[in-house]
């Protein structure tokens, strides 16, 4: 799943909706995001900054049962621990 990072979408969002694809769930079905991560980290890791959006850099961490890795570029990818 590619993320829009200058969309109107929250980050946390998206890695939420990509996780309840990835699980063929209802995303209200998931526990929430931030048992697993800090979302407020992650989003102002991955914000546009004031030079413009950051070159490179990945973070990754497991939430409902995946591997999530969220990369500078905007992808996301889920896949099974």
């Amino acid at each position: 799943m590619h993320y829009d990072r200058l969309g109107d979408e929250p980050l946390s969002v998206a890695v939420a909706d990509a996780v309840a694809t990835f699980l063929d769930e209802d995303i209200t079905e998931l526990e929430p995001l931030q048992y697993s991560i800090n979302t407020d980290a992650l989003e102002r890791l991955f914000e546009p900054r004031a030079n413009g959006r950051r070159p490179n850099g990945s973070v990754s961490f497991e939430y409902s049962g995946c591997l999530v890795t969220v990369t500078a570029d905007g992808e996301i990818r889920v896949e099974t621990v």
